[in-house]
């Protein structure tokens, strides 16, 4: 018998039949859209990766008096680097199964895939979809601890030396600060550090390095932004600070020197400063 007529032979004993084009098609949609939501699902992972260690104040390390292993343990986010990995596994193995996919080394397929990834997860995260995906996950799932809550745990250590919450009142060289667990401070900053774009204002709401000097009062040595270092280099020098004249002057803010101009459109006293490293006879006010 020839093999022609043997391979039928079988067809007809196995009952084989032909299989649809529309189960290869819908088959194939399957797997590239797999591909794509894995793909697109591990970009948000990453952008709330680098929204995490934008919020990680790794010069934090030199004031710590427990382990460096206990702080990036407390503030690695292992929930978005677990799903990373997970849905970067569900891109290459769908993209793998695709038509052609078997063509492409292993190497290249892992780098594509953590490439494209990479990428829109850092334009979601530059858009500020990051941190709104965090919040939300902070709110609606209750087993899921948020960068806002490992925030405010590792700066409400009072005894340690680290102290945050929102500025109530201001006053020549000392404010009220109401911190997250709803206690009021008296915060002295009159020696105190930081960087311009701090606002020793009523509102700002700020993170401290100090001591603390009696109950409910501390010494303010280094003051920073809650949400992080700005763009803007607005020195606010509150109640009872340095005055800036006229524009020229070079003014003191932080223990950081400020060459000042006045700014167009704005009222007779506003001023826009910026760092000045190497001041010439800083005024005394």
């Amino acid at each position: 018998m020839k093999r022609s007529e043997q391979l039928i032979q079988t067809i007809r004993e196995r009952a084989i039949k032909p299989v649809p084009k529309g189960y290869f098609t819908l088959k194939n949609a399957l797997l590239w859209g797999t591909f794509a939501v894995a793909v697109v699902l591990g970009a948000l992972a990453f952008s709330v990766i680098l929204f995490s260690i934008q919020q990680t104040d790794f010069n934090l390390i030199s004031h710590l008096s427990h382990s460096r292993l206990e702080f990036f343990l407390g503030m690695l986010p292992l929930f978005w680097l677990a799903a990373l990995t997970l849905f970067l596994i569900f891109a290459m193995t769908s993209f793998r199964n695709a038509p052609g996919g078997y063509k492409l080394p292993a190497g290249r397929l892992v780098a594509y895939c953590t490439a494209l990834s990479v990428l829109l997860g850092t334009l979601f995260f530059l858009t500020g979809g990051s941190q709104r995906l965090e919040h939300t996950f902070g709110t609606q799932v209750s087993l899921y601890e948020s960068m806002q809550e490992k925030k405010i745990k590792l700066w409400s250590m009072p005894q340690d030396g680290y102290l945050s919450g929102e500025i109530l009142a201001v006053e020549a060289e000392t404010f009220t600060l109401r911190d997250f667990s709803q206690k009021n401070w008296e915060v002295g900053y009159a020696d105190a550090s930081f960087p311009p774009m701090v606002q020793i204002v009523a509102g700002e709401q700020v993170k401290i390095i100090g001591e603390m000097d009696g109950e409910m009062a501390f010494t303010a040595r280094q003051i920073r932004p809650w949400g992080g270092m700005g763009q803007h280099n607005r020195p606010n020098l509150g109640p009872g600070r340095e005055k800036v004249r006229e524009a020229g002057d070079t003014i003191e803010s932080g223990h950081r020197f400020y060459r000042c101009r006045k700014e167009a459109n704005h009222k007779q006293n506003s001023y826009f400063c910026r760092p000045n490293q190497q001041p010439s006879n800083p005024p005394t006010f």
